[in-house]
């Protein structure tokens, strides 16, 4: 696979030093991490080894990888399989993409109380999603949806809110068929 002219890690590089010190104070340890990884992600920061071949005898360096899991040097492959494997999954029915935010408030007591908020926020979006699905008014059927929570905005800030797939139908309430719904 070639390379990319640009990559997030060149942008941190060029342009992270001056953003932290602008940030200072509203990064947490955990975005400081991230963004050093991604920095370092096949650098000679992290080390290497050098891949020799036995025929020709060229020498090739290759730097580790940092393995985070926001890294998208790292994750790029993960992601696709996940994809992949996640096709077999869909119906052959459209998919709605929706999203739960949270109101700035709410947003700034899920910063120090995270696994209580990011819990009611699936429990609500979930909830939410199949009330409205089952009103005899919108759908009348069961759904089912896959969720997804998101802490950080496009911003790097703290930003929870959940990201649904929603497939646009479901099953009657009796089970015996498939109720499209309305574009």
């Amino acid at each position: 696979m070639e390379r990319p002219s640009l990559e997030v890690a060149d942008i941190f590089r060029a342009y992270g030093p001056a953003w932290r010190q602008a940030q200072t104070g509203h990064l947490n340890l955990s975005q400081l991490k991230v963004m050093s990884a991604i920095e370092q992600c096949r650098t000679s920061a992290l080390g290497g080894h050098v891949l020799r071949c036995d025929h020709c005898h060229t020498e090739e360096i290759s730097y580790n990888s940092c393995r985070n899991r926001h890294c998208p040097k790292c994750q790029a492959k993960a992601a696709q399989r996940w994809l992949e494997a996640r096709q077999a999954d869909l119906l052959p029915v459209e998919y709605y993409h929706v999203v739960f935010t949270l109101p700035a408030p709410i947003s700034a007591i899920a910063y120090s109380n995270k696994a209580a908020i990011y819990r009611l926020l699936f429990d609500v979006a979930a909830e939410t999603l199949l009330t409205i699905a089952a009103d005899p008014k919108r759908l009348g059927a069961r759904i089912g949806a896959t969720l997804v929570l998101h802490t950080w905005g496009s911003a790097m800030t703290h930003h929870p809110h959940v990201h649904g797939i929603v497939p646009g139908g479901g099953l009657s309430p009796d089970g015996e068929r498939w109720v499209a719904c309305r574009r």
